[in-house]
């Protein structure tokens, strides 16, 4: 290699090694796609953003020492009141945006496990900071504020039943 090159390398190396400091990553949030039979289609419940009212399924980020399918099920039950069996693995993924108190805006990448309704308790932790509302799947591919939820929804469709 010559030495031009070899500076050349080298001085790009340090980009390689901070981009980390002005460039945020994805980070894993965790989704609980809660489904109960309806009338003419199962209906998947929808909760409220605490800050803006967006409509979005109930997530958080990963819990410590839990299996990620068992953090879907605190999240339906902490943002919810929603009591349900989650299958141990993820039906997908997509992309969103988690926002933050300065208002910037994180990206996320949200993994989603189908959770079977069995119940909805009307006391849990985060009641009365959410509004929450089960919508038949074609009303809520339609009602989702975030286009890649939408997406997600029509694209698993089969899988939701």
């Amino acid at each position: 290699m010559s030495f031009a090159k070899a500076i050349k390398a080298h001085d790009a190396s340090w980009l390689h090694g901070i981009k980390g400091l002005f460039l945020k990553q994805n980070r894993l949030q965790i989704a609980a796609l809660c489904v109960r039979p309806g009338e003419r289609e199962n209906e998947i419940l929808l909760v409220s953003t605490r800050d803006t009212g967006r409509l979005i399924l109930p997530k958080g980020w990963p819990e410590k020492k839990k299996q990620a399918f068992e953090t879907a099920v605190i999240e339906a039950y902490e943002e919810a009141g929603v009591i349900g069996k989650a299958d141990t693995r993820p039906i997908g993924t997509f992309r969103s945006f988690k926002g933050l108190d300065d208002g910037s805006r994180l990206p996320t990448k949200v993994l989603v496990f189908r959770l079977q309704f069995e119940k909805q308790l009307k006391k849990f932790p985060e009641v009365g900071q959410r509004k929450q509302i089960w919508l038949p799947l074609s009303e809520a591919i339609a009602s989702v504020d975030e286009p890649a939820l939408g997406r997600f929804l029509h694209r698993h469709r089969a899988k939701i039943g």
